[in-house]
């Protein structure tokens, strides 16, 4: 527990910052909400990211590790951004908005979330 909330805020800021750059190809939350509703959007879109990131991406990337090194690396952006739609689908269950305009923008929003956290995670750490 103590390992899941602050990867569970930087998740959620990676995926905001994401969200922005994107522009309308990413989105969460209403544009017509209000600024508390969009950050409990943001909230619960990190918190079930997260929850994939850390039970389902680890079992779908050992299994993968065979096409992982054929492709030198290139399989680990496909299966991030395949994971970056799980949680689109997973979240439209629960009548959150998360939407991603296809595969190619869930494999720019990997990259995106991928650094954004790289980044925000060096500075949390450095912070410690």
């Amino acid at each position: 527990m103590t390992k899941f909330v602050p990867t569970w805020l930087l998740s959620s800021a990676s995926l905001a910052i994401a969200a922005w750059l994107l522009g309308d190809h990413m989105s969460i939350g209403d544009s017509r909400d209000s600024t508390f509703a969009r950050i409990v959007s943001i909230l619960v879109v990190g918190a079930i990211f997260t929850v994939i990131n850390m039970f389902v991406a680890p079992v779908i990337k050992t299994l993968s590790i065979p096409f992982i090194i054929i492709t030198l690396g290139f399989a680990l952006l496909v299966i991030n951004a395949l994971l970056l739609l799980l949680t689109e689908w997973i979240t439209g269950k629960f009548g959150v908005a998360f939407e991603v305009d296809g595969f190619w923008w869930a494999v720019l929003g990997a990259i995106v979330i991928s650094i954004v956290n790289a980044v925000l995670g060096g500075f949390t750490k450095n912070a410690r």
